[in-house]
């Protein structure tokens, strides 16, 4: 099944949801700064964006499972950044 794809922000603003929804998280009142995904060539699993946190503060197990899922699930695609999304759906 092929991938849905998100601009830049999409993808941020997509992993920075999920992390809020972590209990551990949520609970702890815990704020994660969510960088830009950086692009890469596709790996082995076919992802070709990645992020990288700095100071999880215990947290990084979490945070890395709900990225590794938001990139299995989307491909980065730069160039949708400057379209609007389309509120009917890809």
């Amino acid at each position: 099944m092929a991938k849905r794809e998100r601009g830049r922000r999409a993808l941020q603003d997509e992993v920075g949801r999920r992390i809020q929804q972590i209990d551990e998280i949520g609970e702890d009142g815990a704020r994660i700064r969510v960088p830009a995904p950086r692009p890469h060539p596709r790996d082995a699993r076919g992802r070709n964006w990645d992020m990288a946190f700095d100071n999880l503060h215990g947290y990084a197990t979490s945070v890395r499972a709900v990225v590794d899922k938001v990139r299995d699930e989307f491909d980065l695609n730069e160039a949708l950044e400057n379209r609007a999304p389309n509120p009917f759906g890809d």
